[in-house]
């Protein structure tokens, strides 16, 4: 999971796993797969760039066991 910030100001956990899509129109919008959407202040790069390291970090992990 990763934490973004809502444009509200609440920090939210998102599934990674769940993003289908991600845009800025001009605010960053994340599309889950539930159809869900959450509006975020990161941009698109930082939200990729939290997946990667969430998910190297998972894969890390599982490699150490």
């Amino acid at each position: 999971m990763i934490e973004v910030t809502k444009i509200n100001g609440s920090k939210v956990l998102v599934n990674t796993s769940l993003i289908e899509l991600v845009e800025e129109t001009p605010d960053t919008v994340i599309t889950l797969t539930t159809g869900r959407k959450v509006i975020a202040k990161e941009n698109r790069r930082e939200i990729l760039n939290k997946v990667r390291e969430t998910r190297q970090e998972y894969f890390k992990q599982m490699n150490l066991q």
